[in-house]
């Protein structure tokens, strides 16, 4: 019992953090002696801080001695996750849960505010894992993990000095109360109402009643992303300690509005966006995933540039599975699944692609457009490109590993892939036409490179429209960026399999 004990705790990986105490790890030949504070153990790696700095040493080639070497043969797991309050209250819950259940072992919610989880074998009772969740501002939650006092920080940005990875998808999104009677706001209006140059609501087309603008706190992650993309700090008259209160104060007031996440409604209205050219901007989670809908907000967890125990990779590497992809859903946020959703379904492409065409965009192009959108379906996974090149975007790059990843296993299997290529409406239309194809392309080399091993024939093949399907005003810069793009779409093929088909025989 004691053997699949200990063989149960290696495998899960999970790191032992004793209090900071000397130990000295002397080489197995007795050549090199380093001593210093134990800072951790995952079962793996000692992680000590010496006169050398912060070094991690290989513990199947050193002896450790000193009070806080741990017991070799009992490794327990301390994650310390901190970061944005809301989306860690939402999502680390049933991630925690899923990524146990997937492991065999058994999830404990934490007892109270300040606990932690506890991850469980079933076969021996023991407490495997330790893991926890303190709400933090960035400033604060960097800190933490800088100082080696965290593991992972949960943020909506990434930073430049530190690991991220994506792990789930939100979108801001316009709020009001139910009762508050204006139908819908464009992008230009609503940034003049998050800067405070509106504060009518007549300005906006609704009645003539002060407008009250709620926020977060300026230190919360909502804000900083906010600031970021306004170029400013929002304006609110009114804030709030977390998005829970923030919908319920907005709710209450029939003259309040506030910009939040899409997973964070609550009793208030979802006030509809459009562009500054009429387009209907909706987050459905296809136009979150694809980045159609320019509000999207990324979940990230972010990593110290440090070795991190092996538990906290493992649990890294269980984000991209299709269990916490369904825990993500379940915490109410966008997963970062690839999703499809037939073309036909969507009439407003339609519309904008009629009503946004040129006077270079013919009849016939918007013909073949709709002849090879009828019976498609379109992927979620799209990829776009920096203004005026062929230079995917990084959250592109991520997009190409996933269809790589989803043509070498076969999933596209009696289905013929198409790269759709795009452009804005900048410039003449015969030159768009040319870049949306160079694109296009582009991407298809990139992804040969990307699938090695995809059988033959299942790669896409390549299509070009230039400006013909506009998502978003070519007026702005936003619009712009959005309309700079290949899709993926997908069509049945029914082709023969040789191994088999046979000739009839005649008889």
């Amino acid at each position: 019992m004691v053997g699949l004990w200990r063989a149960a705790v290696f495998a899960a990986l999970f790191p032992c953090l004793a209090a900071a105490q000397d130990v000295t790890l002397t080489s197995r030949d007795g050549a090199l002696a380093i001593s210093g504070q134990l800072q951790g153990y995952d079962g793996e790696f000692f992680r000590i801080e010496s006169a050398y700095g912060a070094l991690t040493i290989d513990a199947s080639g050193v002896i450790c001695d000193g009070p806080a070497c741990p017991d070799l043969t009992a490794p327990k797991a301390v994650i310390r996750l901190v970061g944005e309050a809301d989306a860690g209250a939402a999502l680390i819950p049933p991630l925690l849960a899923a990524f146990a259940a997937s492991r065999g072992l058994i999830y404990a919610a934490p007892s109270g505010p300040d606990a932690a989880a506890l991850l469980t074998d079933p076969a021996t009772n023991k407490v495997l894992a330790e893991i926890s969740f303190r709400p933090l501002p960035p400033d604060a939650a960097r800190a933490e993990l800088k100082a080696g006092r965290a593991e992972l920080m949960i943020a909506s940005a990434a930073e430049p000095d530190l690991g991220a990875k994506a792990v789930a998808l939100d979108a801001l999104v316009a709020i009001v109360a139910t009762d508050n009677p204006l139908p819908g706001i464009s992008t230009i209006d609503l940034a003049k109402v998050l800067t405070g140059e509106v504060q009518n609501w007549r300005e906006v087309g609704g009645p003539d009643m002060p407008l009250v603008l709620h926020g977060l706190t300026p230190d919360s992650d909502l804000q900083r992303a906010l600031s970021a993309r306004l170029g400013r700090d929002p304006a609110a008259t009114v804030t709030h300690a977390d998005l829970r209160d923030l919908a319920a104060a907005v709710a209450k007031d029939p003259w309040a509005v506030a910009l939040t996440g899409r997973a964070a409604v609550g009793a208030a209205r979802v006030l509809p966006l459009s562009d500054s050219c009429g387009f209907a901007l909706l987050p459905s989670p296809l136009a979150v995933k694809a980045e159609d809908y320019p509000l999207t907000l990324p979940v990230y967890l972010l990593t110290p540039r440090r070795r991190l125990p092996l538990m906290a990779r493992e649990l890294l590497e269980f984000m991209a599975l299709p269990a916490a992809q369904q825990a993500i859903a379940a915490g109410g946020y966008i997963d970062r699944g690839p999703e499809t959703q037939p073309m036909t379904a969507d009439g407003l492409r339609l519309i904008n692609a009629i009503q946004g065409a040129g006077e270079e965009t013919t009849l016939a192009d918007l013909k073949r457009l709709v002849d090879l959108m009828d019976g498609a379906d379109r992927l979620s996974l799209t990829f776009r490109f920096e203004d005026g090149t062929s230079r995917m975007e990084a959250s592109s790059l991520e997009n190409l590993a996933d269809l790589a990843r989803l043509i070498e296993v076969g999933v596209f299997r009696d289905t013929e892939l198409i790269l759709a290529g795009f452009s804005d409406g900048s410039g003449a239309a015969a030159a768009n036409l040319e870049l949306s194809q160079i694109r296009a392309m582009g991407v298809l080399s990139a992804l040969k490179d990307a699938a090695p091993a995809a059988a033959e024939g299942a790669l896409p093949r390549v299509e070009a429209f230039g400006e013909a399907l506009p998502m978003a005003c070519d007026e702005t810069a936003a619009g712009r960026r959005l309309n700079r793009r290949v899709e993926v779409w997908l069509k049945p093929s029914f082709k023969p399999d040789p191994a088999t088909d046979t000739l009839p025989s005649g008889n």
